[in-house]
């Protein structure tokens, strides 16, 4: 843990001696340069989100071309997590948060002179294997620089708005560089975050001792079997047909691999999940909410995108613009989640905010059209998504005091890892029903009644799953 600051000298005899500024200062700058990580992989998932008709005019992508462009950071990203935390675990949670931070620069720096679609997809691959190594690792470097619960709980609401708040801006900011500078510059805006995070780290961030573990890399490897083929399966099944030898061989890969997976957990000594993981019903709830929460947020934000600019006709700069209140109001969400999460706890947190985001998605299937006032389109996505900023502070809270610090680096590897693959899921599936309603609206008002009915899940979950003290 990192040593606080010693009082100043100077200090009256006999007064009553205040918390220097300094420590608030260096916590600060601390809670900042460990969500840059963060803030760098938010942005580049919401700018691919109104980049994807120019990546397909200009580098003659598909449809399945470009949600492997997307995907394919998400698929990368949600293998490697477990592996991630693990390494996080045995080399030292700084080490590997660096080398994440490193290799994700890279690859966004190849992103942005990518000279066709294969290129830019193994640039998307290596991002998220970069993403994958920093994001356990940051909160794992979090947990250490802020260990006592109530304060936590606070810094995990201004965290989240930090984050809330790049992903707000990713649409707006993505149109703008889009429809300006070219679809290149989305990745070269990474490089400036990148550079002043590889910077400040290890000026501010103490190093957390590493603690020697095996790495289990049977497991990891039908992990990512697991991942892969399942993507494969959801991206090519449009184009190949649902019943082809690759999908179903795909589909049958996936199905032995988590088989097993799972076999192999139960036979090894130390196995990838620690077993007393499970013993807290709060960290199995937590994971089944991350993948239905991101299943449905990224899912549906993907199709907005496109329903914007191919139903609605909306260029990149504007559909940009228009998608600010599905997104800019979740910070809003973060820090009400800070002000009274503590206070009413995160089962009520989860299931209320769970619950108004799946009847915001039911009022879109009733009344979404080409040509709904756009107003009524932003009010909607606005009450909608305010709930999603309450509740992912608050599912994360769950899942750091069920893994407490022992376990805090495998703990959020897992929690984002499902996180990831319900988005992965989530982008594929919706890309999939687009694809079969023949896209536009009626692709999108299929594409909403998922999100809905995945998020109205996810509140049942929080209800029954998320007991005692959190």
């Amino acid at each position: 843990m990192i040593t606080q600051t010693a009082e100043p000298r100077g200090t009256e005899t006999g007064a009553r001696p205040s918390k220097p500024p300094r420590n608030e200062t260096r916590g600060g700058l601390q809670l900042l340069v460990l969500a840059l990580g963060f803030v760098m992989a938010s942005l580049d998932t919401g700018i691919m989100n109104v980049a994807g008709n120019d990546l397909r005019a200009r580098l003659g992508l598909t449809m399945s071309g470009l949600t492997w462009v997307v995907d394919g950071y998400v698929l990368a990203f949600a293998a490697l997590l477990l592996l991630a935390g693990s390494l996080a675990k045995r080399y030292g949670a700084r080490r590997i948060y660096l080398i994440g931070l490193a290799a994700f620069t890279a690859a966004s720096l190849l992103g942005a002179v990518a000279p066709n679609g294969t290129v830019l997809v193994a640039a998307r691959f290596a991002q998220g294997v970069g993403a994958a190594l920093f994001m356990p690792s940051s909160l794992s470097l979090l947990m250490n620089v802020f260990p006592e619960p109530a304060r936590r709980a606070k810094i995990l609401g201004i965290w989240s708005a930090i984050v809330s708040t790049s992903i707000g801006l990713a649409p707006s900011l993505g149109g703008l560089l889009v429809g300006t500078l070219g679809w290149r510059s989305i990745f070269l805006v990474n490089l400036p975050i990148g550079i002043v995070a590889l910077l400040l780290t290890p000026r501010v961030i103490a190093a957390v001792p590493a603690r020697g573990s095996t790495l289990g890399g049977g497991g990891h490897v039908l992990g990512l079997l697991t991942l892969g083929s399942l993507a494969y399966g959801l991206i090519e099944g449009p184009d190949k047909g649902w019943t082809s030898a690759w999908v179903l061989g795909a589909f049958a890969v996936a199905v032995l691999a988590a088989a097993g997976f799972a076999v192999r957990e139960r036979a090894a000594r130390t196995p990838i999940l620690p077993a007393s993981l499970f013993v807290d019903g709060r960290f199995a709830a937590a994971n089944v909410i991350g993948f239905l929460f991101n299943f449905a947020f990224y899912g549906a934000l993907f199709v907005l995108g496109l329903f914007l600019q191919t139903a609605r006709g909306a260029g990149p700069v504007t559909a940009g613009l228009q998608m600010l209140p599905a997104v800019l109001i979740i910070p809003l969400g973060n820090m009400l989640y800070a002000r009274f999460g503590p206070r009413i706890g995160n089962r009520a947190a989860l299931t209320a905010s769970l619950a108004a985001s799946a009847a915001g998605y039911a009022v879109l299937v009733l009344i979404l059209t080409p040509g709904l006032p756009y107003w009524v389109l932003a009010v909607v996505l606005a009450a909608t998504n305010i709930g999603s900023g309450i509740g992912s502070p608050a599912m994360t809270g769950v899942l750091m005091e069920a893994a407490g610090r022992e376990h805090a680096d495998i703990g959020s590897a897992t929690l984002n890892a499902n996180r990831q693959i319900g988005s992965l899921v989530g982008i594929a599936g919706m890309g999939a029903v687009l694809t079969g309603a023949g896209g536009g609206h009626q692709g999108a008002v299929l594409a909403f009644a998922l999100a809905a009915g995945a998020l109205a899940a996810a509140a049942v979950v929080g209800w029954l799953g998320v007991r005692g003290r959190a």
